[in-house]
């Protein structure tokens, strides 16, 4: 990457980030992309609210509203998290790749990620387990969510896995054709599998009633299922830029550090989605 040119703007020299060269832009020198970021995920708890309070027959508003406000702020979540990744992941190895220290920095990076990812879903999981362990779950409703639907849907994200790991070794032993393909295969299953969790969702709140405010069963589970969806979508988009990376010939035997990252972040999520499986839909209903 180029090193960063003077500017001159009314005689004095100014000098900008490379990252202002690149696209996405970004805004002077200074990234926003986690500002847009953050701006979008907070929007997603805004919309949830707002949902909560269309509910029932005197709703405060329209739930149209709520269901507006939680697609824009996804969408814009989305979008931050393109960009962020983009300049913090893609633009700083697009032309180049990353020495022996550099990636061992980046793996042990994503190894503090993820602790903090296990935390996060630890959390909820002692949420669950104390409600669970309590007098009021003997009064709870508790739907039958143990489907055929899930038993797909994990197979799908299961297999994703199994295809992102050969796609790995396919590079590491130098077949681009395979490694492309599996790549490809992999992202797809991960889209298939979204769309499986929302088809979900539909089928619960519209056709069984099954609503997050549905009791103390119902919390838990959309929160839960909820934090893996969106770390699942995450997942896809990390897994979309390292497929273009990828089209673009940005990796060979030797330069995969961006893959080894992506492929740990995308087996920690399925391995939480088993957990779920266990814990969530088989368990809830046990004694």
């Amino acid at each position: 990457m180029s090193l960063p040119e003077e500017h001159t703007d009314s005689g004095h020299g100014e000098h900008h980030l490379p990252a202002t060269e690149d696209w996405p832009q970004g805004f002077g020198e200074a990234s926003w992309w986690p500002f847009v970021t953050a701006i979008g995920a907070s929007g997603i708890y805004v919309g949830a609210a707002l949902f909560v309070l269309a509910l029932g027959d005197s709703g405060l508003v329209s739930m149209t509203v709520g269901a507006a406000a939680t697609v824009s702020s996804v969408g814009l979540f989305l979008v931050g998290i393109y960009g962020w990744l983009y300049h913090a992941f893609v633009s700083n190895f697009w032309e180049r790749g990353s020495d022996h220290h550099s990636a061992r920095t980046l793996k042990f990076a994503m190894l503090l990620f993820l602790g903090s990812e296990l935390a996060t879903f630890g959390a909820g999981f002692v949420y669950y387990f104390m409600i669970r362990g309590a007098d009021v779950w003997l009064d709870a409703a508790i739907p039958e969510v143990w489907g055929s639907l899930v038993v797909v849907n994990t197979v799908i994200l299961v297999a994703s896995s199994v295809t992102l790991h050969y796609s790995h070794v396919a590079l590491l032993n130098g077949k681009r054709s395979r490694f492309l393909k599996l790549l490809g295969v992999t992202l797809l299953l991960g889209i298939v599998f979204i769309a499986g969790q929302v088809y979900e969702y539909y089928e619960f709140i519209v056709h069984e009633g099954f609503t997050i405010t549905g009791g103390i069963y119902g919390s838990a589970f959309y929160g839960l299922t909820g934090l893996h969806g969106l770390h699942v979508t995450m997942g896809a988009v990390l897994l979309g830029i390292v497929f273009v990376r990828a089209y673009y010939g940005q990796y060979s035997a030797e330069r995969h550090t961006s893959v080894s990252t992506a492929s740990m972040y995308w087996h920690f999520v399925d391995v939480v989605w088993i957990f779920l499986v266990i814990v969530l839909y088989v368990g809830a209903n046990l004694v």
